[in-house]
């Protein structure tokens, strides 16, 4: 008989295997589902909508209308959005804001399937719709932020935006191709029921794990402690100032003058469509990249790859042949990803946890809220100076407004910290010591 130390031992079970990466964890993972499946919806949608009016009748001024009455909620509820996430629990609050968006297009989806819409009540809907969105996107981006490890956070945050334009680019295509065969009705159906499947994902989160935040001092105090984390972080408010001016021309540049470039010089829509196609597709580019690359000054290489903005105005104003506007939309549309990634990052190491919300309302509503008036603007623009010299105007203004944020030392200087703390672990002045880095000051 043999002695028990010859005995081979027995086979060990095979290690499970893991289907997702480590730093993936379950709300992440929620999360980033949740959101392919809302993009998949609602980039199909704002198609949709805009047939929708013109197949009721509507003119391109009422599609203007509509499109104003999605944009106007979203500037005006921004704030109090971001003070209600920092206040209740935030998966909550996007649950709701999911909910009100499933029933304001389920609603507007039974008027266009029934009958012939009425344009006061396509705006409404449009409304409410836009209404959830400005509760939902501070909440969401806290609730992102919260759920991913600083040393991990840069190749999150680069797989979730990609996985977001992704799923934005297949969403129009889809819902280009549902319109053509079974009209706007049934896209704007779909995009109810992706509401409803994401709100569903989001309230499995798991938030048991997620620090409690104190109560505070009622809406006004937490807006005015938002806008104090805002106002004294110059890296901050300087680059959403920046951003108020990037996001109202490159707009304008896109929505206008794009498509009718497109129509008198480029022979017609397909080619803007491609262009478009090509900007998306960079997008993508740009987030595999910073998937393997993290580099280390964040805020000024993010902000360097704002400059390849004023490109696509650049190239519609000359203009350049298809393939050269094709090859200039996805080079913006990398830089942009690759500045995307660095400033979430950025907000992930700087903002405490508890202000995440408040903090990125307020980058929001600077970021978006010129937007309305540079379209409304971009006709009147035309009409006195020319085409070709509004849209050199609007690439100019993107170098200008970016060369004067490279004057800002905290954006120059700005350092990634290779294991920084979670942000908000820290109490008061701690916190903040802790979420500035060293060289700054």
């Amino acid at each position: 008989m043999s002695s028990p130390a010859a005995t081979p031992p027995a086979p060990s079970a095979p290690a499970p295997t893991r289907r997702r990466p480590a730093w993936a964890g379950r709300n992440y993972t929620l999360l980033t589902g949740a959101a392919v499946i809302t993009n998949l919806g609602s980039h199909g949608a704002l198609i949709a909508s805009a047939f929708a009016v013109l197949e009721a009748g509507g003119s391109g001024g009422d599609v203007g209308l509509v499109a104003a009455a999605r944009t106007l909620p979203l500037v005006l509820f921004l704030l109090v959005g971001g003070a209600v996430a920092d206040r209740f629990p935030r998966h909550r609050v996007m649950v709701a804001a999911n909910a009100l968006n499933c029933a304001s297009q389920a609603a507007f989806a039974v008027l266009v399937l029934t009958g012939t819409p009425q344009l006061w009540q396509m705006m409404l809907l449009t409304a409410l719709c836009g209404t959830g969105t400005a509760f939902f996107n501070p909440a969401a981006e806290g609730m992102l932020l919260s759920s991913v490890s600083g040393e991990h956070a840069n190749r999150a945050f680069a797989l979730f935006r990609m996985a977001m334009n992704g799923a934005g680019i297949g969403g129009a295509a889809l819902g280009g191709a549902m319109i053509a065969a079974m009209g706007p009705g049934w896209v704007l159906a779909v995009d109810a029921a992706a509401f409803a499947l994401a709100g569903a994902l989001r309230a499995a989160l798991d938030v048991g794990r997620v620090a409690e935040r104190a109560p505070g001092g009622g809406l006004l105090a937490d807006l005015r402690e938002g806008w104090v984390e805002f106002r004294t972080r110059p890296w901050l408010w300087s680059i959403v100032l920046q951003f108020s001016v990037v996001v109202a021309v490159v707009g304008a540049a896109e929505a206008v003058y794009g498509p009718l470039v497109a129509r008198d010089r480029l022979g017609g829509p397909a080619p803007w469509g491609l262009a478009l196609a090509l900007f998306g597709a960079g997008t993508l580019a740009g987030a595999v990249l910073m998937m393997l690359w993290k580099p280390r000054r964040l805020l000024l290489v993010g902000t360097l790859c704002v400059f390849p903005l004023a490109l696509p105005s650049a190239g519609l104003a000359v203009p350049l042949p298809v393939w050269g506007l094709c090859a200039v939309m996805f080079v913006s549309g990398a830089a942009i990803e690759v500045f995307g990634v660095n400033w979430m990052t950025t907000m992930h190491q700087e903002i405490p946890e508890d202000k995440f919300s408040r903090v990125s309302a307020y980058d929001w509503f600077g970021s978006v809220s010129m937007l309305p008036l540079a379209t409304a603007l971009a006709g009147p623009v035309e009409a006195a100076f020319g085409r070709t010299n509004a849209l050199w105007g609007c690439a100019v203004l993107v170098v200008a407004v970016t060369a004067a944020v490279l004057a800002v030392p905290d954006v120059r200087r700005m350092t990634r910290r290779p294991s920084p703390p979670k942000a908000g672990s820290l109490p008061g002045a701690a916190a903040e010591a802790a979420a500035r880095p060293e060289p700054v000051r």
